[in-house]
Protein backbone atom coordinates (compact mmCIF):
# COMPACT_ATOMS: atom_id res chain seq x y z
CA UNK A 1 0.00 0.00 0.00
CA UNK A 2 2.94 2.49 1.15
CA UNK A 3 3.76 2.13 -2.62
CA UNK A 4 0.96 2.16 -4.39
CA UNK A 5 0.24 5.72 -2.67
CA UNK A 6 3.58 7.02 -4.36
CA UNK A 7 2.69 5.66 -7.13
CA UNK A 8 -0.96 7.66 -7.15
CA UNK A 9 0.62 11.02 -5.46
CA UNK A 10 3.46 11.29 -8.78
CA UNK A 11 1.35 9.98 -10.92
CA UNK A 12 -1.20 12.49 -10.68
CA UNK A 13 0.83 15.30 -9.58
CA UNK A 14 2.67 14.76 -12.82
CA UNK A 15 -0.11 14.65 -15.13
CA UNK A 16 -1.45 18.15 -13.27
CA UNK A 17 2.15 19.67 -13.92
CA UNK A 18 2.40 18.38 -17.69
CA UNK A 19 -1.36 19.58 -18.22
CA UNK A 20 -0.87 22.56 -16.76
CA UNK A 21 2.58 23.45 -18.22
CA UNK A 22 1.16 22.75 -22.02
CA UNK A 23 -1.66 24.43 -21.68
CA UNK A 24 -0.09 27.38 -19.91
CA UNK A 25 2.56 27.86 -22.89
CA UNK A 26 -0.44 28.76 -25.60
CA UNK A 27 -3.01 30.74 -23.10
CA UNK A 28 -4.40 31.77 -26.19
CA UNK A 29 -5.21 28.34 -27.37
CA UNK A 30 -6.78 27.27 -24.58
CA UNK A 31 -8.55 30.77 -24.25
CA UNK A 32 -10.15 29.83 -27.97
CA UNK A 33 -11.12 26.40 -26.40
CA UNK A 34 -12.76 28.33 -23.66
CA UNK A 35 -14.50 30.14 -26.04
CA UNK A 36 -16.22 26.65 -28.00
CA UNK A 37 -16.96 25.59 -24.40
CA UNK A 38 -18.93 29.07 -24.08
CA UNK A 39 -20.47 28.71 -27.17
CA UNK A 40 -21.71 24.86 -27.15
CA UNK A 41 -23.57 25.50 -23.86
CA UNK A 42 -24.71 29.04 -24.72
CA UNK A 43 -22.65 31.17 -22.44
CA UNK A 44 -21.01 32.97 -24.22
CA UNK A 45 -21.67 36.30 -22.39
CA UNK A 46 -18.74 34.98 -20.41
CA UNK A 47 -16.58 35.21 -23.20
CA UNK A 48 -14.98 38.49 -21.70
CA UNK A 49 -13.29 36.42 -19.03
CA UNK A 50 -11.93 33.03 -21.44
CA UNK A 51 -8.47 34.11 -20.85
CA UNK A 52 -8.62 35.14 -17.30
CA UNK A 53 -10.21 31.53 -16.60
CA UNK A 54 -7.38 29.83 -18.48
CA UNK A 55 -4.85 31.05 -16.61
CA UNK A 56 -6.58 30.90 -13.70
CA UNK A 57 -7.12 26.56 -14.56
CA UNK A 58 -3.18 26.48 -16.20
CA UNK A 59 -1.97 28.03 -12.82
CA UNK A 60 -4.15 25.82 -10.71
CA UNK A 61 -3.50 22.48 -12.28
CA UNK A 62 0.76 23.07 -12.13
CA UNK A 63 -0.08 23.97 -8.51
CA UNK A 64 -1.54 21.66 -6.92
CA UNK A 65 0.76 19.27 -9.22
CA UNK A 66 3.66 20.34 -7.32
CA UNK A 67 1.56 20.64 -3.87
CA UNK A 68 1.09 16.84 -5.06
CA UNK A 69 4.47 15.88 -6.08
CA UNK A 70 5.98 17.20 -3.00
CA UNK A 71 3.86 16.84 -0.44
CA UNK A 72 2.73 20.17 0.21
CA UNK A 73 -0.58 20.32 2.42
CA UNK A 74 -1.98 16.89 1.65
CA UNK A 75 -5.73 17.53 3.26
CA UNK A 76 -5.87 20.18 1.27
CA UNK A 77 -4.21 19.35 -2.12
CA UNK A 78 -6.40 15.73 -1.99
CA UNK A 79 -9.70 17.65 -1.18
CA UNK A 80 -9.04 20.54 -3.87
CA UNK A 81 -7.61 17.83 -6.06
CA UNK A 82 -11.00 15.30 -5.29
CA UNK A 83 -13.15 18.23 -6.01
CA UNK A 84 -11.85 18.95 -9.43
CA UNK A 85 -11.45 15.49 -10.93
CA UNK A 86 -15.27 15.21 -9.33
CA UNK A 87 -16.33 18.13 -12.09
CA UNK A 88 -14.26 17.05 -15.04
CA UNK A 89 -15.14 13.51 -14.72
CA UNK A 90 -18.25 14.08 -14.87
CA UNK A 91 -18.00 16.97 -17.61
CA UNK A 92 -15.94 14.69 -20.12
CA UNK A 93 -18.91 11.77 -19.59
CA UNK A 94 -20.88 14.32 -20.82
CA UNK A 95 -18.81 15.46 -23.46
CA UNK A 96 -18.21 12.04 -24.52
CA UNK A 97 -22.23 11.16 -24.94
CA UNK A 98 -23.11 14.62 -26.39
CA UNK A 99 -20.04 15.81 -28.09
CA UNK A 100 -20.62 19.74 -27.95
CA UNK A 101 -17.22 20.01 -28.53
CA UNK A 102 -14.35 18.04 -30.79
CA UNK A 103 -11.99 17.35 -27.84
CA UNK A 104 -11.53 18.89 -24.62
CA UNK A 105 -8.57 20.20 -24.96
CA UNK A 106 -6.82 19.30 -21.29
CA UNK A 107 -3.55 19.12 -23.65
CA UNK A 108 -3.83 21.86 -25.82
CA UNK A 109 -2.90 21.40 -29.40
CA UNK A 110 0.10 19.56 -28.38
CA UNK A 111 -1.81 15.93 -27.46
CA UNK A 112 -5.32 16.32 -28.76
CA UNK A 113 -7.51 13.16 -27.91
CA UNK A 114 -10.90 12.19 -28.50
CA UNK A 115 -13.78 13.06 -25.45
CA UNK A 116 -14.13 9.77 -24.86
CA UNK A 117 -10.32 8.82 -24.52
CA UNK A 118 -10.37 12.37 -22.41
CA UNK A 119 -12.94 10.42 -20.00
CA UNK A 120 -11.17 7.00 -20.04
CA UNK A 121 -8.31 9.20 -18.71
CA UNK A 122 -10.40 10.92 -16.20
CA UNK A 123 -12.02 7.72 -14.59
CA UNK A 124 -8.46 6.10 -14.41
CA UNK A 125 -7.21 9.33 -12.97
CA UNK A 126 -9.96 9.37 -10.44
CA UNK A 127 -8.90 5.97 -8.94
CA UNK A 128 -5.45 7.10 -8.45
CA UNK A 129 -7.39 10.34 -6.99
CA UNK A 130 -9.28 8.55 -4.09
CA UNK A 131 -6.54 6.47 -3.51
CA UNK A 132 -5.10 9.64 -3.00
CA UNK A 133 -7.82 11.34 -0.79
CA UNK A 134 -8.61 8.46 1.66
CA UNK A 135 -4.66 8.21 2.52
CA UNK A 136 -4.46 11.46 2.85
CA UNK A 137 -3.75 11.64 6.64
CA UNK A 138 -1.12 9.60 6.67
CA UNK A 139 0.99 11.70 4.37
CA UNK A 140 4.48 12.80 5.87
CA UNK A 141 4.64 16.40 5.10
CA UNK A 142 7.54 17.99 5.24
CA UNK A 143 7.48 19.97 8.36
CA UNK A 144 9.20 23.56 8.00
CA UNK A 145 6.49 25.85 6.87
CA UNK A 146 8.95 27.87 5.21
CA UNK A 147 9.63 25.12 2.68
CA UNK A 148 6.08 24.23 1.72
CA UNK A 149 5.83 27.79 1.45
CA UNK A 150 8.84 28.55 -0.99
CA UNK A 151 7.72 25.12 -2.82
CA UNK A 152 4.41 26.46 -3.52
CA UNK A 153 5.66 29.89 -4.42
CA UNK A 154 8.14 28.93 -6.75
CA UNK A 155 5.80 26.50 -8.32
CA UNK A 156 3.60 29.95 -8.66
CA UNK A 157 5.84 32.15 -9.97
CA UNK A 158 7.19 29.47 -12.52
CA UNK A 159 3.61 28.66 -13.84
CA UNK A 160 3.21 32.69 -14.20
CA UNK A 161 6.26 33.22 -15.78
CA UNK A 162 5.64 30.78 -18.29
CA UNK A 163 2.31 32.00 -19.69
CA UNK A 164 3.44 35.81 -19.52
CA UNK A 165 6.43 35.08 -21.52
CA UNK A 166 4.46 32.88 -24.06
CA UNK A 167 1.30 35.46 -23.96
CA UNK A 168 4.01 38.57 -24.86
CA UNK A 169 5.85 36.42 -27.35
CA UNK A 170 5.11 32.71 -29.16
CA UNK A 171 4.14 29.27 -27.33
CA UNK A 172 8.09 27.99 -26.86
CA UNK A 173 6.66 24.47 -27.87
CA UNK A 174 4.77 25.36 -31.67
CA UNK A 175 1.74 22.48 -31.91
CA UNK A 176 0.30 24.44 -34.86
CA UNK A 177 0.01 23.46 -38.41
CA UNK A 178 1.82 26.36 -39.01
CA UNK A 179 4.87 25.43 -37.01
CA UNK A 180 8.40 25.94 -38.16
CA UNK A 181 9.47 23.26 -40.69
CA UNK A 182 6.13 22.57 -42.03
CA UNK A 183 5.47 22.34 -45.64
CA UNK A 184 1.94 23.92 -46.34
CA UNK A 185 1.71 22.86 -49.13
CA UNK A 186 1.06 19.59 -48.18
CA UNK A 187 -0.38 20.53 -45.40
CA UNK A 188 -3.25 21.70 -47.22
CA UNK A 189 -4.02 18.84 -48.85
CA UNK A 190 -6.69 15.56 -47.78
CA UNK A 191 -6.07 12.17 -47.49
CA UNK A 192 -8.53 10.94 -50.16
CA UNK A 193 -10.59 7.93 -49.34
CA UNK A 194 -9.79 4.68 -50.90
CA UNK A 195 -13.03 2.22 -51.32
CA UNK A 196 -14.06 -0.51 -53.54
CA UNK A 197 -17.57 0.37 -54.98
CA UNK A 198 -19.89 -2.73 -55.44
CA UNK A 199 -23.01 -2.52 -57.74
CA UNK A 200 -26.01 -4.19 -56.74
CA UNK A 201 -28.51 -6.22 -59.47
CA UNK A 202 -31.61 -7.82 -59.30
CA UNK A 203 -32.40 -10.36 -62.34
CA UNK A 204 -36.44 -8.94 -63.34
CA UNK A 205 -37.99 -12.80 -63.67
CA UNK A 206 -36.15 -14.66 -60.86
CA UNK A 207 -35.46 -12.13 -58.39
CA UNK A 208 -32.02 -13.14 -58.19
CA UNK A 209 -29.31 -10.74 -56.10
CA UNK A 210 -25.68 -10.54 -57.30
CA UNK A 211 -23.04 -8.00 -56.74
CA UNK A 212 -20.54 -6.92 -58.98
CA UNK A 213 -17.36 -4.40 -58.93
CA UNK A 214 -18.12 -0.92 -60.30
CA UNK A 215 -14.79 -1.51 -62.13
CA UNK A 216 -15.95 -5.10 -63.55
CA UNK A 217 -19.33 -5.82 -64.53
CA UNK A 218 -21.31 -6.74 -67.86
CA UNK A 219 -22.60 -3.44 -68.89
CA UNK A 220 -21.62 -4.26 -72.28
CA UNK A 221 -24.20 -7.41 -72.31
CA UNK A 222 -26.91 -6.08 -74.00
CA UNK A 223 -28.64 -9.51 -73.15
CA UNK A 224 -27.78 -8.96 -69.36
CA UNK A 225 -28.53 -5.34 -69.20
CA UNK A 226 -32.12 -6.76 -70.70
CA UNK A 227 -32.27 -9.15 -67.70
CA UNK A 228 -30.90 -7.40 -64.90
CA UNK A 229 -32.02 -4.05 -62.80
CA UNK A 230 -29.59 -1.90 -60.89
CA UNK A 231 -31.04 -1.84 -57.43
CA UNK A 232 -28.29 -0.34 -54.83
CA UNK A 233 -24.61 -0.16 -54.61
CA UNK A 234 -22.13 -0.92 -51.52
CA UNK A 235 -18.89 0.64 -50.62
CA UNK A 236 -15.82 -1.44 -48.72
CA UNK A 237 -13.73 1.49 -47.37
CA UNK A 238 -9.70 0.37 -47.56
CA UNK A 239 -8.58 3.83 -46.50
CA UNK A 240 -11.05 6.40 -45.14
CA UNK A 241 -11.12 9.75 -45.99
CA UNK A 242 -8.63 12.17 -43.94
CA UNK A 243 -9.21 15.75 -43.72
CA UNK A 244 -6.08 18.14 -44.04
CA UNK A 245 -4.29 19.56 -40.73
CA UNK A 246 -4.88 22.69 -42.34
CA UNK A 247 -8.77 23.30 -44.31
CA UNK A 248 -10.77 26.08 -44.13
CA UNK A 249 -8.01 28.02 -45.56
CA UNK A 250 -8.54 30.65 -48.29
CA UNK A 251 -7.26 33.90 -49.14
CA UNK A 252 -9.86 35.72 -51.04
CA UNK A 253 -9.93 39.24 -51.83
CA UNK A 254 -12.35 41.93 -51.27
CA UNK A 255 -14.26 40.67 -54.52
CA UNK A 256 -14.53 36.80 -53.36
CA UNK A 257 -11.66 36.03 -55.86
CA UNK A 258 -9.43 33.02 -54.60
CA UNK A 259 -5.68 33.54 -54.25
CA UNK A 260 -5.13 30.72 -52.18
CA UNK A 261 -3.02 28.40 -54.72
CA UNK A 262 -1.15 31.48 -55.71
CA UNK A 263 0.68 32.16 -52.02
CA UNK A 264 0.80 28.73 -51.01
CA UNK A 265 2.47 27.45 -54.18
CA UNK A 266 4.25 30.45 -54.58
CA UNK A 267 8.13 30.21 -55.19
CA UNK A 268 11.05 31.65 -53.40
CA UNK A 269 10.29 33.41 -49.87
CA UNK A 270 7.45 35.70 -49.02
CA UNK A 271 6.08 37.28 -45.79
CA UNK A 272 2.43 37.45 -44.65
CA UNK A 273 1.21 39.32 -41.29
CA UNK A 274 -2.16 37.68 -39.76
CA UNK A 275 -4.22 39.57 -37.74
CA UNK A 276 -6.99 37.46 -37.20
CA UNK A 277 -9.05 40.49 -36.22
CA UNK A 278 -7.93 44.04 -37.34
CA UNK A 279 -10.54 45.99 -34.88
CA UNK A 280 -8.26 44.26 -31.63
CA UNK A 281 -4.92 44.15 -33.62
CA UNK A 282 -1.64 46.29 -32.50
CA UNK A 283 -1.62 49.03 -34.48
CA UNK A 284 1.88 49.88 -33.47
CA UNK A 285 3.39 46.59 -35.51
CA UNK A 286 1.44 47.68 -38.18
CA UNK A 287 3.93 50.38 -38.34
CA UNK A 288 6.85 48.13 -37.95
CA UNK A 289 5.35 46.10 -40.81
CA UNK A 290 5.34 49.18 -43.07
CA UNK A 291 8.69 49.21 -42.96
CA UNK A 292 9.67 45.71 -43.56
CA UNK A 293 7.35 45.89 -46.48
CA UNK A 294 9.55 48.65 -47.85
CA UNK A 295 12.55 46.74 -47.63
CA UNK A 296 10.48 43.72 -49.46
CA UNK A 297 9.35 46.22 -51.85
CA UNK A 298 13.01 47.24 -52.88
CA UNK A 299 13.93 43.23 -52.75
CA UNK A 300 10.87 42.11 -54.63
CA UNK A 301 9.70 39.79 -52.46
CA UNK A 302 5.97 39.09 -51.60
CA UNK A 303 4.07 41.02 -48.48
CA UNK A 304 0.82 40.01 -47.51
CA UNK A 305 -1.70 40.40 -44.59
CA UNK A 306 -4.76 38.28 -43.90
CA UNK A 307 -7.50 39.17 -41.55
CA UNK A 308 -10.66 37.70 -40.29
CA UNK A 309 -12.18 40.98 -40.12
CA UNK A 310 -14.60 42.71 -42.62
CA UNK A 311 -13.29 44.53 -45.62
CA UNK A 312 -15.93 47.41 -43.82
CA UNK A 313 -13.41 46.78 -41.11
CA UNK A 314 -10.43 47.08 -43.17
CA UNK A 315 -11.74 50.52 -44.72
CA UNK A 316 -11.73 52.00 -41.49
CA UNK A 317 -8.78 50.33 -40.14
CA UNK A 318 -6.81 51.89 -43.29
CA UNK A 319 -8.02 55.28 -43.05
CA UNK A 320 -5.91 55.87 -39.90
CA UNK A 321 -2.96 54.03 -40.45
CA UNK A 322 -2.66 53.49 -44.27
CA UNK A 323 -1.06 50.75 -45.76
CA UNK A 324 0.24 49.49 -49.43
CA UNK A 325 0.41 46.16 -48.77
CA UNK A 326 -2.41 43.78 -50.07
CA UNK A 327 -4.39 43.09 -47.35
CA UNK A 328 -6.68 39.70 -48.10
CA UNK A 329 -9.65 37.72 -46.28
CA UNK A 330 -9.33 34.53 -44.53
CA UNK A 331 -11.29 32.69 -42.36
CA UNK A 332 -10.78 34.31 -38.38
CA UNK A 333 -11.16 30.75 -36.85
CA UNK A 334 -8.44 29.43 -39.65
CA UNK A 335 -6.33 32.25 -38.88
CA UNK A 336 -6.25 31.67 -35.16
CA UNK A 337 -4.76 28.24 -35.65
CA UNK A 338 -1.27 30.40 -38.16
CA UNK A 339 -0.18 32.12 -35.35
CA UNK A 340 -0.65 33.13 -31.55
CA UNK A 341 -0.44 36.95 -32.35
CA UNK A 342 -2.93 39.75 -33.46
CA UNK A 343 -0.92 40.80 -35.94
CA UNK A 344 2.07 38.11 -35.94
CA UNK A 345 4.88 37.55 -38.70
CA UNK A 346 5.30 34.62 -40.74
CA UNK A 347 7.81 33.88 -42.67
CA UNK A 348 8.33 31.50 -45.88
CA UNK A 349 9.91 29.66 -48.75
CA UNK A 350 8.24 27.56 -51.39
CA UNK A 351 5.76 26.79 -48.90
CA UNK A 352 8.02 25.35 -45.93
CA UNK A 353 7.42 27.62 -42.53
CA UNK A 354 11.23 29.20 -41.68
CA UNK A 355 10.43 31.39 -39.04
CA UNK A 356 7.20 33.13 -36.87
CA UNK A 357 7.31 36.26 -34.92
CA UNK A 358 5.09 37.97 -32.14
CA UNK A 359 3.79 41.89 -32.92
CA UNK A 360 6.61 42.24 -30.04
CA UNK A 361 8.93 40.71 -31.61
CA UNK A 362 8.97 41.99 -34.90
CA UNK A 363 12.45 42.55 -37.11
CA UNK A 364 13.91 45.20 -38.73
CA UNK A 365 14.30 44.23 -42.35
CA UNK A 366 17.64 44.42 -42.53
CA UNK A 367 18.22 42.04 -39.68
CA UNK A 368 15.98 39.58 -41.32
CA UNK A 369 17.56 39.79 -44.66
CA UNK A 370 20.79 39.21 -43.41
CA UNK A 371 19.63 35.98 -41.20
CA UNK A 372 17.12 34.45 -43.20
CA UNK A 373 17.65 36.10 -47.04
CA UNK A 374 20.11 34.17 -48.58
Amino acid sequence: MKYIKIFSRILVGMVFVFSGFIKGIDPLGYTYKIHDYFIAFKMSWLNPIAFYLAILFCVLEFVLGVALIFRIKPKLSSTILLLFMSFFTLLTLYLALKNPVSDCGCFGDFLVISNWQTFYKNVILMIFTLIIFFTRNSYKTPKSSFYQFSISFLGLVVILGIIIYCFRHLPIIDSLPWKKGNNIRQLVIPTPEVAKIFLVYKNKTTGEIKEYPSDNYPWKDSVWVANWQFVDQRKDIIKPFIQAPIHDFTINDEYKDDYTADYINKPGYQLIMVAFDITKTNKEAFKKAALIYNGCLNDSLSFITLTGSTYQNILAFTKDIPVAYPIYNTDETALKTVIRSNPGLILIKDGIVIEKWHYNDFPEYAKLKEKFLK
